[in-house]
C-alpha cells in the first residue's frame, strides 16, 4: 500500500521539479535589457553647428549647413558567436535630426542579455515598410506628421533617407546660393517597377570593446556621423557642379558616400 502511494507522489514531485526547472531556464533565456545609441554629428574634425560655422569640402568649396537629417533602421547587433540579434521592425525606425538634439539618442529595448561585438543598420527605410499600409507607418514614418522635418516625397511617394541643405557662394545666385541633397529610393515602387535603390547598409565592429547587455543597466554606444563624407566620400561631390540632387542617377553616388559617414567611438556601461 505504501509503495503504491509513493510512486505517484514521486512522479508528481518529478513533474513539478521539471516544470520549475524549465520555467527558470525560459526566464533566463528571455531576460532582456536596453541600450542607447548616441549620434554626434560632425563635419570632418569639427562639430556640426547649423547656420553658423563655415566648412570646406575636398573640392575647396566653402559652405555652411542649415539642415542634416537621416533615417537609421533595421538595427542588428552582432554576437560573439557570429549570430545576430535583429531588433524587431516595429521598434527599429529612427530619424536623426541635427536641429533636434533629443532625436540623436536612440533607445532600444527588449535586447537579449549577453555580449555583442558589433552593430549594423540601414540608412533609409526599406521596401517592406515603404510599401506597408499607412497604419503601420507611424511616428517618424508618418508622412503627414508635423513632429519633425518632412522626410517624404508626396510627388514621388517615398521617404527621403538623407537630407543635407545649406548655402555656398559657389551655388547658383538665382537659387540664393542654396544647395540641397535629398536622397531616397528603395529600389521599387507601387507599380512594381525597379527604380533607384539608395538604401545602404552600415556594419561597425567594436574592435577590442564589447557591449554587455544586462537586465539592470543601459549601456551606451557613441557614434560620430561625418556630414563631410557626403562630399568627400568615394565619389567627390562639387556644389558648383551639382547644387541640387534628388531622385537622379547621381543620388546613388551620394548614397555610397553617406554609407561611409558613420564611425564607432565607444561603448560605456551606462547606468540603472
Amino acid at each position: 500500500m505504501l509503495r503504491s502511494l509513493l510512486v505517484p507522489l514521486l512522479a508528481a514531485a518529478l513533474f513539478v521539479w521539471g516544470f520549475l526547472a524549465c520555467h527558470q531556464n525560459d526566464v533566463a533565456a528571455t531576460q532582456t535589457g536596453s541600450l542607447q545609441l548616441r549620434f554626434d554629428n560632425v563635419v570632418g574634425s569639427n562639430n556640426l553647428v547649423l547656420n553658423a560655422n563655415t566648412y570646406q569640402n575636398a573640392a575647396g568649396e566653402s559652405f555652411n549647413v542649415s539642415k542634416f537629417n537621416y533615417f537609421v533602421s533595421n538595427i542588428r547587433l552582432r554576437r560573439a558567436d557570429g549570430t545576430n540579434f535583429i531588433v524587431p521592425q516595429d521598434k527599429s525606425y529612427f530619424l536623426v535630426e541635427e536641429e533636434r538634439p533629443a532625436s540623436q539618442t536612440l533607445t532600444l529595448t527588449g535586447i537579449p542579455v549577453g555580449t555583442y561585438t558589433g552593430i549594423g543598420f540601414l540608412i533609409g527605410v526599406d521596401s517592406t515598410r515603404s510599401l506597408a499600409d499607412i497604419s503601420l507607418r507611424t511616428g517618424v514614418l508618418d508622412p503627414g506628421t508635423t513632429d519633425h522635418d518632412p522626410m517624404y516625397w508626396d510627388w514621388n511617394t517615398g521617404y527621403i533617407f538623407m537630407k543635407l541643405e545649406g548655402t555656398s557662394a559657389v551655388a547658383p545666385a538665382a537659387q540664393n546660393h542654396l544647395f540641397q541633397y535629398h536622397i531616397g529610393g528603395f529600389g521599387g515602387g507601387y507599380d512594381g517597377k525597379k527604380t533607384i535603390n539608395n538604401l545602404r547598409s552600415v556594419a561597425l565592429p567594436f574592435g577590442s570593446d564589447q557591449l554587455v547587455i544586462g537586465s539592470s543597466l543601459t549601456p551606451i554606444i557613441d557614434f560620430q556621423t561625418d556630414a563631410l563624407q557626403v562630399f568627400n566620400g568615394p565619389n567627390k561631390l562639387s556644389i558648383a557642379q551639382n547644387s541640387s540632387v534628388m531622385f537622379a542617377p547621381l543620388s546613388g553616388s551620394i548614397a555610397d558616400n553617406y554609407a561611409n559617414m558613420f564611425r564607432y567611438k565607444s561603448v560605456t556601461a551606462g547606468s540603472k
